[in-house]
Formats: C-alpha cells, sequence, structure tokens
C-alpha cells in the first residue's frame, strides 16, 4: 500500500557550519573522523498502510565513517511514546526502510541497525528554532542562521540537496546532547539542518 509522511525536520552532527556531507552528495568526507549525527522528524500528516501517524515524532541517531558513501553505518530509531503499537509499527518501517522511500534508498549503506526504543518525545519549531528532547538519550536545539549582511533575513538555506529534503536551512546547534544504543556525544556549538519534508512511496 502506499504510504506518506510530511512535516519539519531538524539534525545536529559533529561538522561545522555547513556540513560537507550533506552538500556533497556523500562524496566529501565529513569533518572530522567519525559522523555523528541525530534527526529529528515532526509527522504533522501522514497515513502508513492505513494508520493514521500524524502528529507524532521520530529520531534517527547514527554513527558513520567520514566518507558516508563508505557505508557501514550504525543507526538506530527513537520512536514517541505517544504512538499506539499499529503507529509505532508503521512508523518503525518508514523511517527504518522497510517500506520504501528515502530510508530505503540509504538501506545499502547500514551495517548495523542498533534497534528501535520508545520514549517520551517532545518537539518544538517555531520556524526559525527547532528544539526535540527525548527521555534522557537525547537533548538537541539549533537555530537558523541569519546572515547579518541579509536584510531580507530569509537565512542561509543550501539547495539541490535531496535528503531528507531538497532545499535545506543551515544553522548551528546550543544543544547536542545524545546517550542511546552505545552511541554517545555532544554536538553543542556544530552543524544543523532543518527544512519542511514530505515523502512518500
Amino acid at each position: 500500500m502506499a504510504w506518506h509522511v510530511e512535516g519539519t525536520y531538524f539534525e545536529n552532527c559533529n561538522c561545522d557550519m555547513v556540513c560537507p556531507c550533506s552538500t556533497s552528495g556523500l562524496t566529501a568526507p565529513a569533518d572530522n573522523e567519525r559522523c555523528n549525527a541525530a534527526l529529528a522528524f515532526h509527522v504533522d500528516t501522514g497515513e502508513v498502510n492505513g494508520v493514521d501517524v500524524g502528529g507524532l515524532n521520530v529520531c534517527i541517531v547514527g554513527d558513520a565513517p567520514a566518507l558516508m558513501s563508505e557505508g557501514g553505518w550504525k543507526l538506530g530509531l527513537l520512536l514517541d511514546s505517544a504512538a499506539s503499537k499499529e503507529q509505532a509499527e508503521a512508523l518503525a518501517a518508514v523511517f527504518g526502510g522497510q517500506l520504501g522511500g528515502p530510508m530505503e534508498d540509504l538501506g545499502q549503506l547500514v551495517g548495523e541497525m542498533a534497534g528501535s526504543e520508545s520514549m517520551d518525545i517532545t518537539y518544538s519549531d517555531n520556524g526559525r528554532q527547532h528544539q526535540v528532547k527525548v527521555g534522557t538519550a537525547l537533548d538537541v536545539a539549533v537555530e537558523d542562521f541569519v546572515s547579518p549582511m541579509d536584510p531580507t533575513e530569509k537565512g542561509i538555506k543550501v539547495s539541490g540537496v535531496g535528503f531528507p529534503a531538497d532545499t535545506l536551512a543551515a544553522g548551528t546547534a546550543s544543544k547536542g546532547r545524545v546517550d542511546v544504543f552505545g552511541m554517545s556525544w555532544d554536538n553543542a556549538g556544530k552543524n544543523s539542518f532543518s527544512a519542511p519534508f514530505a515523502w512518500s512511496a
């Protein structure tokens, strides 16, 4: 059956602004020996195999080599405890790549799925500032960057990226703590991206 999810997303990684991995289609290495990233998604509206998943949140936590196209990624899923069993299964299948779409396209790069856990997730997005807190596992807050030389105050955008959306707003994180699935780091002060997203398959 066809599915679709759309809403807003943001991420924080340990690259300096602006992350070369995303902006090169994974052909340029990260700024550090390992790429440590957390991606947070809020699904405004969505349906997966007849299951309504609107209003729920998902986070992806990952560790990858500096040149991400080499593969061997370790990924883990954090699912919204507000989801029913059916909703959690539907979201895990979409964001785990089992139902096609963008995450399936990345599947060949994943060497280890560290699992999934259900936790309380608090997600906020006011257009320029984005924050997510997931139990004791994750606390990330980012802000899109606005150039002081830009009178329009529209912010710095990077286009032609493709995943998880075509155009991303670039920014930096004020918080970037992750400690889950054997992955632990603090990426405060490092790169962030944010964007509306719409996936389907």
